[in-house]
């Protein structure tokens, strides 16, 4: 596996070492060892999660505050999706930038988010099936999110927003200013 860190210290892109012969292909998507080494991290994953979303549903920006904060390692296993994360540690030199990548089942590429971050993603395909791995368990009385077309983010989604399926939810999230401070 190859690990780049992205302007976002602590976000990396993880690309696979695919192996392809006449049967298919073989790839390792997670060793514990090699993930610890490549992000420089100690990050223990407790739970496994997995959505399927049709083209033009964006599911974010969200995180979990506090002691219930989490750091997610995402893939897509069927699909195309934009992946944002969004810096949101309080001082941090590039709070409010975010990140955004292309990963889809053709380029098996993993993104990891660390704690600290708001985390959401956006349907390009007809369909997508997203997998993720978080290191603390969802609590619902701390989580927080931040509208997706926050202007001081300015997150370029390359997308038709009146095209956009978006949960009520998280059509009501409030800005980046207003929003649960992560810790």
């Amino acid at each position: 596996m190859n690990f780049k860190e992205t302007k976002l210290k602590g976000c990396f892109i993880i690309e696979p070492k695919i192996i392809q012969d006449e049967r298919g292909y073989f790839m390792e998507s997670f060793n514990h060892n090699t993930f610890q080494n490549g992000v420089g991290q100690n990050v223990n994953f407790v739970q496994d999660n997995q959505s399927f979303s049709s083209k033009g549903v964006l599911r974010g920006l969200h995180y979990q505050c506090g002691e219930y904060a989490q750091a997610k390692l995402v893939r897509v296993l069927q699909g195309e999706v934009l992946d944002v994360a969004v810096d949101i540690r309080p001082d941090s030199e590039t709070y409010g930038q975010y990140e955004a990548i292309l990963l889809s089942a053709e380029n098996q590429m993993q993104f990891f988010v660390p704690r600290g971050f708001a985390h959401g993603f956006l349907v390009l395909s007809e369909s997508a099936t997203f997998f993720y791995k978080c290191d603390n368990f969802y609590n619902k009385e701390n989580e927080g999110g931040i509208i997706y077309n926050d202007e001081t983010i300015n997150i370029d989604w390359n997308f038709p927003l009146q095209e956009l399926i978006i949960s009520e939810k998280d059509k009501v999230l409030p800005n980046l200013q207003n929003a649960k401070k992560v810790w």
